[in-house]
């Protein structure tokens, strides 16, 4: 239940909290093959039969590349105060290295203005998957030198774009693009390796963060904010005992439970400066060579802890005192995609994430695959959407009169896009997508959203 005032309203949110919409560069561009465009693994990956549900790709997507500015202008209707994009690596680099592309730089500069103009606060994210097929080539992010390549596009980047962008997130939920990517194989660009070839490929993602992050802070001509976007589904207790919370907790940084996806695997390094010693032990005969810089590298200091929320872990205690996944109701209540709708994840996992790190945090995505269609009114209603909305944020507003520093709030996503290995059969926006004439409508959930951020918080109701 949350906190009332003595008024008896439900409390604001912070006054510097943000709130804003998020995309990625992949999902929503199209133009991949347009105006000096290099490959990239999701563009190849695409190509192959069977990849991606009824054969979809990204060549066309949203079409944002040559309609940014009627996005744009859809943002400000909405009364976002800030948009989280991404950059195409390939779209920049066409080889990954080397000679820009200038046309390719110029939209993002001609979308950053364009932004500013309409009172929108950019967050760019550097990398959010489409990798160069050029640099894939010459082993990915296996090879030695990938965070040097890496760091190379950020400078691009960062000299062209800071003076008027200030908050930068280098690399998006790292466990899902090598898990699902490198491991699994039903993400781009495909690969099913083994653990010593995983634990590298980690490594040196986390060496590009590092480096990428150093080359940030040295190059913006402005005073920068810096953070990453890992993912996670926070475990939270099912009773609030004393001892449950403390099972959750210990379940919620568990190597062992999670593997690769453990988010302490990936947050330690950058923030503590050092793997947990869980994770060593697990993974010791696959470490790849550590060398004496590596962490001074990689624990360049962030400003915010970004993450991915869409669902959580309820866990209870076992007759041993342990953690365990607590049964979910008959009928659980879930979204399209099947992921079971747990609002109170936004306020456990900010809680955890804070007490171990210390650092503010943002929820760099939140939201909910829906079946959405234009009803007969032309109208898109989407009070499933609207509802699970609502209950997440009351929970992350929980955790800010909790003493969590909750910094902003970014919903996925701005609009219906290519949902990677999904195609097009998922709609996570707020505004509709005809995927066949390019037509935009704004769903209800995007009106009621306004209003929320027009209240800052006050129009969410218990």
């Amino acid at each position: 239940m949350n906190k009332h005032n003595k008024g008896g309203l439900l409390m604001k949110f912070p006054e510097n909290f943000v709130w804003g919409a998020a995309a990625a560069s992949y999902q929503i561009e199209g133009a991949a093959y347009e105006d000096g465009k290099g490959l990239s693994v999701w563009d190849i990956f695409t190509r192959q039969k069977g990849a991606i549900e009824n054969g979809d790709n990204g060549d066309i997507a949203c079409n944002h590349y040559h309609r940014y500015k009627e996005d744009v202008q859809l943002m400000k209707e909405l009364g976002l105060q800030a948009y989280r994009l991404s950059l195409s690596w390939p779209r920049i680099l066409a080889n990954g290295t080397g000679k820009v592309n200038q046309k390719g730089l110029d939209f993002y500069d001609k979308l950053i203005d364009e932004l500013l103009e309409n009172g929108i606060e950019p967050y760019i994210t550097l990398f959010h998957w489409d990798y160069p097929y050029e640099l894939y080539k010459k082993g990915g992010w296996l090879n030695p030198d990938s965070p040097d390549w890496f760091a190379e596009y950020t400078e691009v980047v960062v000299q062209k774009l800071s003076d008027r962008v200030k908050n930068w997130i280098t690399i998006n939920e790292p466990q899902v693009f090598v898990n699902l990517g490198h491991k699994d194989g039903v993400h781009a660009p495909g690969l099913k390796l083994g653990m010593e070839d995983l634990l590298q490929i980690s490594h040196n993602v986390l060496l590009a963060h590092g480096k990428g992050a150093r080359v940030i802070r040295e190059t913006s001509v402005q005073d920068c904010r810096i953070g990453l976007a890992p993912s996670d589904s926070p475990v939270f207790p099912a009773t609030k005992s004393e001892e449950n919370i403390q099972a959750a907790r210990r379940a919620s940084f568990s190597v062992e439970d999670k593997g690769l996806w453990a988010i302490n695997w990936w947050m330690d390094p950058v923030i503590l400066g050092r793997y947990p010693e869980e994770g060593l032990k697990i993974f010791e005969e696959y470490l790849p060579e550590i060398k004496t810089d590596d962490f001074k590298i990689i624990s360049e200091p962030i400003d915010f802890f970004g993450v991915n929320i869409y669902q959580g872990v309820c866990v209870k205690l076992d007759d041993k005192g342990q953690a365990v996944p607590a049964e979910r109701k008959v009928g659980y209540a879930r979204n399209a995609y099947y992921w079971p709708i747990t609002p109170e994840a936004l306020y456990w996992g900010p809680r955890f994430y804070y007490e171990r790190y210390k650092k503010p945090v943002i929820i760099t995505e939140n939201g909910m695959s829906n079946v959405d269609w234009v009803a007969v009114d032309g109208k898109v209603h989407d009070p499933q959407r609207i509802d699970f909305t609502n209950r997440y944020l009351r929970e992350l507003q929980k955790a800010g009169e909790d003493g969590v520093d909750i910094q902003g709030y970014f919903h996925w996503s701005l609009m219906d896009n290519f949902e990677w290995a999904q195609g097009y059969l998922e709609r996570f926006g707020l505004i509709y997508v005809d995927f066949e004439t390019g037509e935009r409508i704004i769903k209800d959930s995007a009106y009621w959203y306004k209003k929320v951020i027009e209240t800052k918080g006050e129009a969410l109701y218990a």
